[in-house]
């Protein structure tokens, strides 16, 4: 099965548990950790030891400014799911949604590039990633992102967005042309277009693309091939 078809299946099934989820969805940025279930009906499992690591790390997150449970959950389904073998993230706070990030590339043999302005939160997340033990695979790049992408190099398999948001629709096109075709570009706190027009006209006006939104918050968009 090629990439593109994984990526569909991936996304139909967390659309799924998406429309299973109860009324309210599962808030914004800086939610609650909530029950281990996050919405899902079921905890995450670790399949071994290093996984059970990670969640354990992520469990103990202080999580300031950090997406809820069921949006890492599905970071780490889209990444695993394309194979991705670099993921960049531009806002880490403190290191939560990397920690899922992780779980996913620990598996495909890829490493993720994540941009944070905050020098203490860039130093809680680097403490979480090696508490967590995948200090290795993840590089934090402290600063003004907006700049900092300026260094990065194709190709990308995945980005995350989730730092300022009327940056947004410039991060995209700084990041859009590294993303390889089949790639995806994910932005958080987009519950509608009215939050964000800029970014989602960017995104659904282009005929190269295509967007959904998943777990009420996340617009996901696929590069296509």
């Amino acid at each position: 099965m090629n990439t593109l078809k994984l990526a569909v299946l991936a996304l139909s099934l967390a659309a799924s548990a998406c429309f299973a989820q109860p009324p309210g969805g599962f808030g914004g940025r800086g939610g609650g950790r909530g029950g281990p279930s996050a919405g899902y009906g079921n905890p995450a499992v670790a399949a071994d030891a290093a996984e059970k690591r990670i969640l354990d790390a992520a469990a103990g997150v202080d999580r300031y400014l950090s997406v809820p449970e069921a949006d890492g959950r599905l970071i780490r389904l889209l990444t695993e799911s394309i194979g991705a073998k670099h993921a960049v993230e531009i806002g880490s706070s403190t290191g939560y949604s990397g920690l899922w990030f992780a779980l996913g590339l620990r598996k495909t043999g890829g490493r993720l590039t994540t941009f944070e302005y905050d020098r203490g939160r860039a130093a809680t997340a680097r403490e979480n990633y090696r508490k967590a033990g995948v200090d290795s695979i993840i590089t934090l790049i402290e600063g003004d992102a907006h700049e900092n992408v300026k260094q990065l190099q194709g190709p990308i398999d995945i980005v995350f967005i989730d730092a300022d948001k009327d940056g947004y629709a410039d991060y995209l096109a700084k990041l859009l042309p590294l993303v390889r075709a089949g790639g995806l570009i994910l932005a958080h706190n987009i519950g509608s277009v009215q939050q964000n027009p800029e970014y989602m006209n960017a995104v659904t006006s282009n005929p190269n693309l295509e967007t959904i939104r998943l777990n009420g918050e996340m617009a996901v968009t696929l590069k296509k091939r």
